[in-house]
């Protein structure tokens, strides 16, 4: 059974991909009990003590709101972290470890492509993210490793369902099954794609 690094796969979103990943692929879930994903050793020596893993599943993330005029410099910084510095550090981690072929899959957010004001912070650092699935899917192509984002608009976690409509959701098992045809064999053609996905 190939090997899958999870990042981030305790929350809402999190629970769901790996309820629908473990039956055919050995899960391994880092929280933020395993793996300080901002720190370059944390992350260096958890994914060394793992091994040879195939893919690589990045669901860490975050969202602010505010516009330029209101973003604190604390804001702006914390939503790069999260967002785009955390991606980068797991997939250079997983790339060390990674089959040929192997996969990485991250989760991105709509708000790139319908961009709007309001979340300043949040919509560069997830923009910038999108950039570094483009740029891992070509520098990777020549090994057989693959990397590709989904853009969900906002999903229906438990918290999100306390106050949202469900009809006006992305169901979490949507996401989780994009999730899994990306990490197929069958998506082996499929590298530097974003790919939303509505309500």
């Amino acid at each position: 059974m190939r090997t899958l690094v999870i990042t981030g796969g305790t929350g809402g979103l999190g629970t769901e991909v790996v309820r629908r990943l473990s039956s055919e692929y050995r899960c391994i879930v880092l929280g933020h009990a395993q793996v300080d994903l901002t720190s370059e050793d944390s992350v260096r020596k958890t994914f060394d003590d793992i091994g040879e893993i195939y893919g690589l599943v990045h669901l860490v993330g975050g969202w602010t709101g505010g516009t330029v005029r209101d973003t604190s410099l604390d804001s702006w910084s914390k939503m790069l972290a999260v967002n785009t510095t955390t991606a980068f550090l797991a997939a250079r981690g997983a790339l060390a470890h990674m089959t040929k072929p192997g996969r990485i899959v991250v989760v991105s957010s709509i708000a790139t492509l319908e961009i709007a004001g309001g979340s300043a912070a949040y919509t560069v650092a997830k923009s910038a993210l999108n950039a570094l699935v483009q740029v891992l899917a070509r520098e990777e192509r020549s090994n057989g490793i693959t990397a590709n984002a989904v853009l969900p608009d906002s999903m229906a976690t438990p918290a999100m369902l306390k106050n949202t409509d469900a009809s006006k959701l992305v169901p979490l098992d949507r996401v989780s099954e994009t999730i899994a045809f990306l990490l197929s064999d069958a998506a082996a053609g499929t590298s530097g794609t974003l790919i939303p996905i509505r309500a």
